[in-house]
């Protein structure tokens, strides 16, 4: 049985929400002090709509009031990196291990305790020991069960470009999640490939969506016949709606073909909040069962701490054989938006 959607638990955060000192702004609010002597500032690369529950429960619990700058993680991290040292953030959140390492590439992220390194496995921290991943996602592709079979779905992200599918592709390239996997295709396979590949795409009518969701539901309104997503969408979609009554349906490529690939959602604290003690309870916090469980729970995303068990229905994480890379050398972020805008897709 499916467990409790997002939906579900936004509900039910309203009231423990309102009693809390959590508050939202814009990243342009400049309210804040860089050292906020009570509380937290936090770069989010994950919605409000995700994780401003989990801010809340956090600050429930440890009384450190969170205040969260939401965005997307591509242009947090570009910001970060043009703040550099003068950033008022003093954590960041970002939706994927690539933004993490490109911010950390610029020095601009400070080691994380040891605790919490050594609590998350080594294929989803950095080498450096500067960020460390909280959940874990897998790319999938969704098609259209009523107009595809299984065995009629491509078991690699190079048959997509094939003329057969000319117009039933969907893609969301300015998420931070398919930018990652774009780098991760670019380490396993050359930025030659990578860019004949997005050609391909392109060449081949490639359907454009500014989501992930958007693509599950045109997938499922039989709108396209394939679409690349990430993993927890199609169950959370399923959670609310039945999987039955569900036309889309979702498939892992072959073993080691990138599109398979299984990313994170990390933290990082900054190198101005280095000795905070709120930024490493916020770090140790999130690594904690109760936040796992919320994202096992609400997010259907992986908990990186092996003692919790993933959502019911999903595959086992270790069983998901995604291309053979170290998410930290999925860092190079610019390199793959510069190639994204080039072939036309940005």
């Amino acid at each position: 049985m499916f467990r409790m959607t997002r939906r579900a638990a936004v509900a039910a955060a309203a009231l423990l929400a309102a009693s809390t000192a959590l508050t939202a702004c814009s990243s342009g609010d400049s309210g804040a002090s860089d050292e906020p002597a009570d509380g937290l500032v936090v770069y989010s690369g994950r919605s409000e709509e995700l994780v401003g529950p989990l801010f809340a429960q956090f600050t429930a619990e440890t009384g450190i009031p969170v205040e969260a700058r939401y965005g997307d993680t591509a242009e947090l991290a570009a910001q970060m990196i043009e703040e550099g040292d003068a950033t008022p953030a003093q954590v960041f959140f970002a939706q994927d291990a690539g933004a993490l390492g490109a911010v950390s590439g610029e020095g601009l992220l400070a080691q994380l305790p040891e605790d919490a390194l050594t609590a998350v496995p080594e294929g989803y921290r950095s080498v450096d020991g500067t960020w460390v991943g909280v959940s874990g996602r897998a790319r999938v592709i969704a098609y259209d069960g009523e107009q595809l079979t299984p065995e009629q779905v491509p078991t690699s992200i190079f048959d997509l470009t094939d003329p057969k599918w000319k117009s039933q592709v969907a893609i969301a390239p300015t998420n931070a999640s398919f930018q990652s996997f774009v780098t991760a295709l670019r380490v396993t396979d050359g930025d030659d490939v990578a860019r004949e590949w997005l050609a391909g795409l392109v060449a081949n009518d490639v359907q454009k969506f500014e989501k992930n969701g958007l693509i599950l539901d045109a997938v499922d309104a039989g709108q396209v016949q394939l679409g690349l997503i990430n993993h927890y969408y199609w169950y959370e979609k399923a959670a609310e709606v039945g999987a039955d009554s569900m036309r889309a349906q979702i498939s892992f490529t072959a073993p080691a073909d990138p599109g398979s690939l299984v990313n994170v959602a990390g933290v990082g604290i900054t190198n101005p909040a280095a000795e905070s003690n709120n930024a490493r309870t916020f770090v140790e916090w999130m690594l904690s069962p109760t936040a796992q469980q919320y994202f096992v729970d609400v997010t259907y995303e992986y908990p990186v701490i092996e003692t919790i068990a993933a959502a019911e229905g999903l595959p086992p994480l270790a069983t998901l054989r995604g291309p053979d890379i170290e998410l930290a050398e999925l860092a190079d972020l610019p390199g793959t938006l510069a190639m994204l805008e080039d072939v036309g897709l940005l």
